[in-house]
């Protein structure tokens, strides 16, 4: 977590446990952690581990059985779609940030095409 960051903690918290579910180390149906345990592992509050699972609950990422837990939600849609939102997130930046760094498309995406070329 970046506690210097211009983003809320409770937010990063959220995006951090999206990224599990999205790559499978929380699958559906699994129970996550208690608030406590949650407050524990990213050094929240505990009234702050509450709050990201009724936010994450709000948009559908989990549900509570009252008494048994949390749990990852069973939509599995929902996490290839939260993929492809977070793709688009991280591309808009990147091509804003290179915009701003006065890059038209096309050199971009030579930048892009030379990088994949140096990495393989």
């Amino acid at each position: 977590m970046e506690y210097s960051s211009g983003t809320p903690i409770y937010l990063q918290v959220i995006r951090e446990l999206q990224k599990k579910m999205i790559k499978g180390e929380l699958k559906p149906g699994d129970k996550m952690p208690s608030n406590r345990e949650l407050a524990v592992l990213y050094k929240v509050n505990q009234n702050t581990a509450a709050r990201i699972y009724r936010e994450m609950e709000n948009e559908g990422y989990c549900y509570t059985k009252r008494g048994i837990g949390t749990f990852v939600s069973e939509e599995e849609n929902m996490f290839e779609n939260l993929k492809k939102e977070m793709a688009e997130e991280l591309l808009r930046n990147f091509m804003h940030e290179m915009r701003d760094l006065g890059f038209q498309k096309g050199d971009i995406l030579c930048q892009v095409a030379d990088y994949k070329e140096e990495q393989e």
